[in-house]
């Protein structure tokens, strides 16, 4: 590139050294400055530096100076929040092991070189629990799209056999399915979609859908997907696992308030029994995950109505019980 196109470049590098290379424990001087420019073949004086700091703080650029040195006092994301941000990206299953390592590294780059540094000393990745599914991010973006272009989808759906190898449900057949919302539950992402042949809405785990691609065919189901109240909905489905929608009194143990409001919000009603006791009126969609929810709490949780899902729930205890005979 010629010299007089890498000066007009000038205030790009020089904003790109401080937000890189300065932070309050790590003030650059004037002639750090001119070293750095000079690296891309940029001349610069001192007293066009001192202009070229003014133009950027009038930009926006948070610079201070400190005993004659400067640097860039905050940014976009201060160091906690990015902290929140990795924290999130290793947390995720759905997300791949290499995905999220260019993704923290794209985090580091919103920091200065020396919270990078900082940041990386949290990366704790490769024991994790993660998606085999590289393309999960393709997946996202072309569902994203076609509700947006208000398009039905077709797409092949696997499972996982004991040897890790994926095996196609249907025989391989396409499902073509009508999505409308994307929902993140239990760190997993899935797609809420009408099923035009079964009538119904359906979850589909992202990251088990390959070959996705949208249809000229316009959406179905949109007076299905009206009905469902989506403030609430991840209340009521248990690991997206459908099932018929009920209400259910639950009588818990007192200590259990705040797993309760876990899974069902704050503006979930507590009834006290006793000193010992409350109960709660509930929505959930009736299925094995909601049972084995119930199940995690041993005796301390008691199904109270309706009756007949109290006998479902009895009827499960006796069936694992045998198992075990």
């Amino acid at each position: 590139m010629p010299k007089s196109a890498n000066q007009k470049l000038k205030l790009l590098y020089l904003m790109r050294y401080l937000q890189h290379s300065s932070d309050e424990d790590h003030p650059v001087t004037i002639q750090q400055m001119i070293d750095e420019l000079s690296k891309d073949e940029i001349k610069a004086e001192r007293k066009s530096l001192y202009d070229d700091i003014e133009t950027l703080r009038s930009f926006g650029l948070d610079i201070v100076q400190q005993n004659g040195n400067y640097y860039v006092a905050s940014r976009d994301f201060e160091l906690p929040e990015l902290k929140l941000l990795v924290d999130s990206v290793q947390s995720s299953k759905f997300i791949t092991q290499k995905k999220t390592l260019g993704l923290i590294k794209k985090i580091e780059q919103l920091a200065s070189v020396y919270d990078a540094q900082k940041l990386q000393r949290q990366v704790y990745v490769r024991n994790r629990v993660k998606s085999m599914n590289e393309s999960v991010y393709y997946n996202v973006d072309e569902i994203s799209g076609a509700i947006t272009q208000d398009r039905m989808i077709c797409f092949k759906y696997f499972d996982y056999t004991v040897s890790k190898q994926r095996k196609f449900r249907k025989d391989g057949s396409w499902y073509e399915i009508s999505p409308f919302s994307l929902i993140w539950d239990n760190e997993n992402y899935y797609m809420l979609g009408y099923d035009a042949a079964a009538g119904l809405m359906k979850h589909y785990r992202v990251d088990k859908m390959t070959e996705i691609s949208a249809l000229k065919k316009r959406r179905e189901g949109k007076e299905a997907f009206r009905k469902i109240d989506m403030p609430n909905y991840s209340k009521e489905v248990f690991d997206m696992f459908s099932g018929k929608i009920e209400t259910v009194t639950l009588r818990f143990a007192s200590h259990l308030v705040g797993a309760v409001i876990d899974r069902f919000g704050t503006d979930t009603v507590i009834v006290a029994n006793d000193s010992e006791h409350f109960t709660v009126n509930v929505d959930v969609a009736i299925s094995p995950r909601f049972y084995a929810w119930l199940f995690g709490f041993g005796t301390e949780v008691e199904v109270i109505y309706p009756e007949e899902i109290r006998s479902e729930y009895a009827e499960t205890l006796d069936t694992l019980k045998k198992l075990y005979e």
